[in-house]
């Protein structure tokens, strides 16, 4: 597997993404999707944590932890890969990050299912979100995602039926999608959209570029 050739600056901003090995399923029901996502902010964090300190019904978002080591745009789980944007607070900090995120997920991966050796094929691939535009269009591209769970192909055919498209979007519960609408719900508290730019001022402006992305066809 090629290194990954990219350095990591504070301030910047990168879309961080990988996939299970041999495209293998890295979350193979709800349980696997909440402990990801409740690792995404407790692994955020200067200090590192135990789960065992955690009452056995308390979710992994009402962890104590330290200064964050990185802020959070968007991100979007899917079954067999996941994508994150993100920008460093500190120098190295990402790799840092990425590093817990992974461990923590994969030790409770292959306990839970009594598997051994990798579960990502290689290490985490990253992509400098530069230039700007690039940047806002990853907030729909990594939000869009979970389209191609209904319908695979939308990308090349288009989109007939774009009300149940929307509302597909709508009930997945495993990105930050509905955190950009304004709904209210625990999940909300991993993503940091003061540190990206405001590209949708309003849940209106987010949902009009939303659509006109659903819309368009090659």
């Amino acid at each position: 597997m090629p290194l990954r050739k990219i350095s990591f600056i504070e301030g910047e901003y990168y879309h961080i993404y990988n996939r299970g090995n041999s495209k293998q399923r890295i979350f193979r029901d709800k349980s696997d999707y909440v402990r990801f996502i409740g690792l995404l902010f407790a692994c955020n964090s200067s200090e590192n944590f135990k789960i065992d300190n955690l009452n056995k019904k308390e979710s992994l978002l009402n962890a104590l932890r330290g200064n964050q080591i990185v802020y959070i745009g968007a991100y979007c789980l899917m079954p067999n890969h996941f994508h994150i944007l993100i920008t460093d607070v500190g120098e190295g900090n990402i790799s840092k990050f990425m590093q817990k995120l992974i461990t923590a997920y994969v030790m409770y991966y292959n306990k839970k299912y009594q598997r051994t050796g990798s579960l990502f094929e290689g290490k985490f691939k990253a992509e400098h979100a530069n230039p700007d535009r690039y940047l806002k269009y990853l907030f729909s591209y990594i939000h869009l995602n979970p389209i191609k769970l209904i319908e695979p192909k939308w990308k090349e055919k288009g989109i007939q039926n774009k009300y149940k498209v929307i509302k597909y979007l709508e009930q997945y519960q495993y990105s930050s999608y509905l955190d950009y609408l304004g709904i209210e719900r625990h999940e909300k508290i991993i993503i940091d959209k003061n540190y990206f730019p405001d590209y949708f001022p309003t849940k209106k402006d987010f949902q009009r570029e939303i659509f006109e992305w659903i819309s368009f066809h090659r």
